[in-house]
């Protein structure tokens, strides 16, 4: 098939990289110039693991090229796939001005017997919106095709997704059958639907899974007041098929997609007046419980932040990625300087990034051992191997008094860092000593899948 992606974010580069390695001839367009060029020579503008080897491949097969949309010209094929961005509005509401522009750009083409597949996330109903306005009088088709990618493990999850979600109005059907060859060489279960179910789908995964996060953060808070670990309450729950995987606590959701998608299903519900109070409770917690480092590090030193030296070990919102939109180590950063703390930083991809938004009297570090010489704290927010693999019993040795660590991904195990000499603290853990073992005594059949909070 010949396919056009148009949008070359991390969605889109993931996309048109997939569907070469498939056997499909993709053109990825943007109008980003400078990032179509990085892309010519195999170079993504974030960090996904195997995703330079997939381009490489692509380009050396010469079934993947990529063109800014004043190079492109001819024939879109028989899939036009829409991966721009949608962030947030200033109110809150999806911001569909990246989306309006692809598809006036694939209307200008004059396109025919074309499947626009949208894989951006855009609010249930603008899928009709769009056929009745922008692609009107066109001979294409209108797909919802949302997506459900993790970053960090994106290409995993395109090759092994756990279904593939298709909507389209009954006019369309032919499209289904289109995209359907689209994903051939995929083996997943179907759920063909109408367009706005398609839409309403997206958001509301993501909203269950940061009702999650949250749920398991307040259990944590709680956890800590009555003296339990929330390891084992985790554990416990996982253990019963009702409750899903097991996740553990941490310091909050951040990213590209929880984040905005949360407050546009907030704005479209308050828009079409259903109250949904769950929504506003979940970013609320949410909320709360990102500033939970500085809560710490502030009981910690209760004289006051001022110069003291804190190491923070991660700056990406997740292990994996090189984005730091929404990550909670920028807000610890910002607020640590506000109160006149010494900051040192470490992150194995987002160093770049991060260096970019924080204030230039932050020191960035090349490893956990540069960050941690000399500070008398360290805040775990990114749970990398570099990081929770790193030599802590040197670390104990290069840190000054009172070396307190506070855990905010609960990576470390609390026995061990004690016994190394650190004043260890983790996200509902307490002080407590009655912690769950990980791998011991679990069933054969038990989860391996673990999810981040």
């Amino acid at each position: 098939m010949r396919i056009t992606v148009v949008g070359m974010g991390h969605l889109g580069v993931v996309a048109a990289s997939a569907l070469a390695r498939a056997g499909h001839h993709v053109t990825g367009v943007d109008v980003d110039r400078f990032r179509i060029e990085g892309l010519k020579q195999g170079k993504p503008a974030l960090h996904e693991p195997g995703l330079e080897a997939w381009l490489e491949e692509g380009l050396g097969r010469g079934n993947l090229c990529f063109l800014d949309t004043e190079e492109f010209s001819g024939n879109l094929g028989e899939v036009a796939l829409v991966a721009t961005g949608t962030p947030a509005s200033e109110g809150g509401e999806a911001d569909l001005s990246q989306v309006l522009s692809a598809l006036h750009w694939i209307r200008s083409l004059q396109p025919g017997n074309t499947a626009i597949v949208m894989k951006s996330t855009v609010p249930p109903g603008s899928g009709s919106a769009f056929a009745q306005r922008e692609l009107r009088g066109l001979d294409v088709a209108y797909v919802s095709n949302p997506e459900f990618l993790r970053e960090g493990r994106a290409l995993q999850d395109w090759m092994h997704p756990d279904r593939i979600v298709v909507g389209a109005d009954r006019c369309s059907q032919w499209a289904v059958a289109v995209v359907k060859k689209m994903y051939a060489t995929i083996e997943a279960p179907y759920l063909v639907t109408d367009v706005t179910s398609a839409e309403m789908l997206k958001y509301a995964s993501n909203a269950f899974l940061a009702a999650r996060i949250s749920f398991i953060n307040e259990m944590a808070a709680l956890c800590e007041e009555v003296g339990a670990s929330i390891d084992a309450v985790s554990l416990g729950l996982a253990m019963d098929a009702r409750t899903g995987q097991q996740i553990h606590p941490g310091i909050g959701y951040g990213g590209s997609c929880f984040p905005k998608d949360i407050l546009a299903l907030q704005y479209l519900a308050h828009a079409k007046g259903v109250q949904m109070d769950l929504l506003g409770s979940v970013a609320s917690v949410n909320a709360r419980q990102r500033m939970l480092p500085l809560a710490r590090l502030r009981s910690r030193f209760p004289g006051g932040l001022a110069g003291v030296r804190v190491g923070v070990l991660g700056l990406a919102f997740k292990p994996g990625t090189s984005d730091i939109r929404e990550a909670p180590a920028v807000d610890l950063i910002e607020a640590l300087v506000q109160e006149g703390a010494d900051v040192a930083a470490f992150d194995p991809q987002a160093n770049h990034a991060a260096r970019k938004k924080l204030p230039a009297c932050v020191a960035f570090s090349g490893s956990p051992e540069s960050a941690a010489t000399g500070a008398q704290a360290l805040a775990l927010l990114t749970e990398w191997d570099e990081i929770v693999g790193a030599d802590w019993a040197g670390i104990a040795g290069i840190m000054r008094t009172p070396r307190y660590v506070f855990d905010g991904r609960n990576a470390l195990e609390p026995e061990v860092m004690a016994e190394l000499g650190f004043d260890y603290a983790g996200v509902g853990r307490g002080r407590s000593d009655r912690l769950a073992k990980r791998t011991a005594d679990l069933p054969g059949q038990f989860p391996t899948q673990l999810q981040s909070a």
